[in-house]
Formats: structure tokens, C-alpha cells, sequence
């Protein structure tokens, strides 16, 4: 969009970049550190904060270095009320981090999402890109174990 000066971009035509852009810097280093955002936003010639508020919006820019195994537990309706809380702590007592957390060697990342669309093997997590079903607590010790 041209504001009327040549070779310039409007604010909103930045702002549309932003994510292109924040997507591109995500894959080539797993995260998006407080330096690339830093750096997008001096290229983009937007305010930190901004580029910030995009960054974390989206739960596929990840803004801290993750695992190597990113578990997801699903805590959509199916799966709380068939004791998603109790898959939490499970891994939580199996891999020893808490939601938002990575294991001190970078093995495993724990994230608490809204729907993976297991519903009908509800309590559901991903490890990655692999869906696990029908959880116990048996079950999720086997499959950490796996790992």
C-alpha cells in the first residue's frame, strides 16, 4: 500500500508483514528469542511491543526455546471431563516440568493446548506430531518411557 511516498509502506501494510515474516524467523531458529524480535521490528519498522503481541497471539511462534518432544495435552470439554488435570500431572510426575516449561536437558517441552481433535479418545496429548488416546496414567508412563 503506498501512502503517497515513493518506496514507502503504509503502518497497516507492516503490520501485515509482521507474521510472514515472525513465521519465517520461528523456523530457522525453533524460536523467536527477544533479539529477532528485536530485529524484526527494526526491519519492519514497528514498535517492540507489537511485534511482541503478534509473537505471542499465535501458539505456533513460539517466543522461548523449546524441546526436542513438545507434548500437547488437549484441555478442551471432552478431555477435562475425562481428567485431562490428571494427564497434566502425570507427565508432570513422569518428566518433572510443569505447563510452559522444558526439561533442564532439552528433551521434552509441556504445553496445555485447547483442542487437538481427539475428542472421541478423550483424555488426548501429541507428542509432536503423534496423537496419544484414551489416556492412563499407565499409559502415559509407557509412552514417556518410549521416548
Amino acid at each position: 500500500m503506498n501512502n503517497g511516498k515513493k518506496g514507502t509502506q503504509s503502518t497497516k501494510s507492516k503490520r501485515a508483514e509482521l507474521l510472514p515474516i515472525l513465521k519465517r524467523e520461528a523456523g530457522r531458529k525453533g524460536y523467536l528469542s527477544r533479539d529477532v524480535m528485536s530485529d524484526v521490528a527494526t526491519r519492519a519498522d514497528v514498535n517492540l511491543g507489537e511485534v511482541y503481541s503478534v509473537s505471542t497471539f499465535y501458539s505456533y511462534l513460539p517466543v522461548s526455546r523449546k524441546g526436542k518432544n513438545i507434548i500437547k495435552v488437549c484441555s478442551c470439554v471432552p478431555c477435562d471431563l475425562k481428567n485431562a488435570q490428571g494427564v497434566i500431572s502425570s507427565i508432570e510426575k513422569e518428566i518433572g516440568i510443569g505447563p510452559g516449561e522444558t526439561t533442564v536437558d532439552g528433551k521434552f517441552s509441556l504445553e496445555i493446548v485447547n483442542c487437538i481433535g481427539a475428542c472421541d479418545h478423550a483424555p488426548a496429548m501429541m507428542i509432536n506430531d503423534e496423537l496419544f488416546g484414551d489416556l492412563t496414567q499407565q499409559k502415559i508412563a509407557k509412552i514417556i518411557k518410549s521416548i
